[in-house]
């Protein structure tokens, strides 16, 4: 066989793979995280019935038995969370537990802080598009980035945009930019399908994006000038 055939090959293989991979790499990672959430309870649970029930529960020792069952109790409790929030009774809770944690210092600034994001990408923006394109690392390159605020610069009162710039698969971690506003490149796109762009490394996305800041928009000639002195 020849090398160019093998090499075709392999590229063709590789390109099979790739995506077969990078699925697998991100249900890993949330399999695991949400996994391991659970299992500091589950596991004395379990490795308890197992020793007091050796010949019926035994099983229960078994590593990937406390994987998957540590993930459905995970599932299972933000389920519940979610269907507790809907309700009085559940609003009540999370009022009395958000009132807990603010008297907590440390605590109270880390879930103000999450609370507040979180709150921010659920909303529609005013003034300026959610999610964007900003030069970084540098300016002959994008990253995508989520409007956080609009701010005013000292002294100019130039418009400076707040960006979080989530890193790829975890979106959880990432950067915060601070970008003059004529800089950003606005985009049309949700939140969920800029998650999908992030944590699928670019596989999911529209077939076209913007890349280069819109031009300012030109004077109408129609328009009256004002003299100049």
């Amino acid at each position: 066989m020849r090398m160019s055939n093998l090499q075709r090959l392999f590229l063709t293989g590789l390109l099979t793979l790739l995506p077969i991979w990078l699925t697998w790499v991100v249900v890993k990672f949330v399999f695991v995280l949400l996994s391991d959430t659970s299992r500091p309870l589950i596991g004395p649970l379990l490795n308890n019935l197992a020793l007091g029930y050796p010949h019926t529960l035994g099983w229960l020792n078994d590593p990937w038995v406390q994987t998957a069952i540590g993930l459905i109790a995970t599932l299972g409790v933000i389920l519940l969370s979610g269907v507790m929030t809907r309700r009085v009774i559940g609003q009540t809770v999370l009022r009395w537990f958000e009132s807990l944690i603010k008297r907590i210092p440390l605590a109270s600034t880390i879930y103000g802080s999450a609370r507040q994001l979180l709150d921010i990408l659920q909303t529609k923006p005013d003034g300026t598009q959610r999610v964007v394109l900003i030069d970084f690392p540098h300016n002959e390159m994008k990253s995508i980035g989520f409007v956080t605020r609009v701010m005013r610069e000292q002294g100019t009162g130039r418009e400076l945009a707040a960006v979080y710039v989530p890193t790829t698969p975890n979106p959880t971690s990432g950067y915060l930019e601070i970008v003059p506003v004529e800089k950003i490149t606005p985009t049309d796109w949700t939140v969920d399908q800029a998650m999908s762009f992030i944590i699928s490394g670019g596989a999911v996305s529209p077939e076209s994006i913007p890349f280069s800041v819109p031009s300012p928009a030109a004077p109408n000639p129609q328009e009256p000038q004002e003299p100049q002195a």
